[in-house]
């Protein structure tokens, strides 16, 4: 049974910073594109970042700069630090996975910028 479990998320003040986890279990990590989907209410899902299995990275052009995805085999965790945080960049976090052919995605993880 796949599972995705993020943890992290909160309120912080525009500029500040905050860092999210996903812990993976269920599937074999180190072979796995792991991502950060957001959703805000009103707008579609988007892609926040993405990490493949060889640890190249992509980046919404949004977050480019201020955000860092990185990934840990040994512990089956992939984390998003998240610095000078925007209002803008309110929404619930999800993380995000493909095994097989189906998707997978965490509960999400309510991040609150205040300006």
């Amino acid at each position: 049974q796949v599972q995705l479990v993020e943890s992290g998320g909160g309120l912080v003040q525009a500029g500040g910073s905050l860092r999210l986890s996903c812990a993976a279990s269920g599937i074999v990590f180190r072979l796995n594109t792991m991502a950060w989907y957001r959703g805000a209410p009103g707008k579609q899902r988007e892609l926040v970042a993405r990490i493949t299995s060889g640890g190249s990275t992509n980046y919404a052009d949004s977050v480019k700069g201020r955000f860092t995805i990185s990934r840990d085999n040994a512990k089956n965790t992939v984390d998003l630090q998240m610095n000078d945080l925007k209002p803008e960049d309110t929404a619930v976090y999800y993380c995000y996975c493909r095994w097989g052919v189906i998707d997978y995605w965490g509960q999400g993880t309510q991040v609150t910028v205040s300006s």
